[in-house]
């Protein structure tokens, strides 16, 4: 599935709630906040082409807590459940913010 994802998959989600399983036990929320199509910033990928141009997401969650890089079981409403890799860049007043890049 997370194969299949694309720029636009994410796109048109901004301010969506994910479910993210934590452990056997513990399900948080996060929020998925920015889509950025790497494409467009310079990085040298052709316009088109066959294979996905690259682009991340980035989600916020409770600022209680930072959870560690990792492959995490995320669901939404819109898309399922899935597998992703996600990694913590940062912490503010909203929550803790996490990165997932997509090549």
């Amino acid at each position: 599935m997370v194969d299949s994802f694309r720029y636009s998959t994410f796109a048109d989600r901004l301010g969506e709630t994910f479910r993210l399983q934590v452990d056997d036990t513990r399900i948080v929320n996060v929020v998925l906040t920015t889509a950025t199509d790497l494409a467009d910033n310079d990085w040298g990928y052709p316009e088109t082409t066959d294979r996905r141009t690259p682009f991340s997401i980035v989600f916020v969650g409770p600022a209680e807590f930072v959870l560690p890089q990792h492959n995490y079981r995320l669901e939404s409403v819109s898309l399922g459940a899935f597998d992703l890799f996600i990694v913590p860049i940062g912490r503010d007043a909203g929550g803790v913010k996490y990165e997932a890049v997509f090549t």
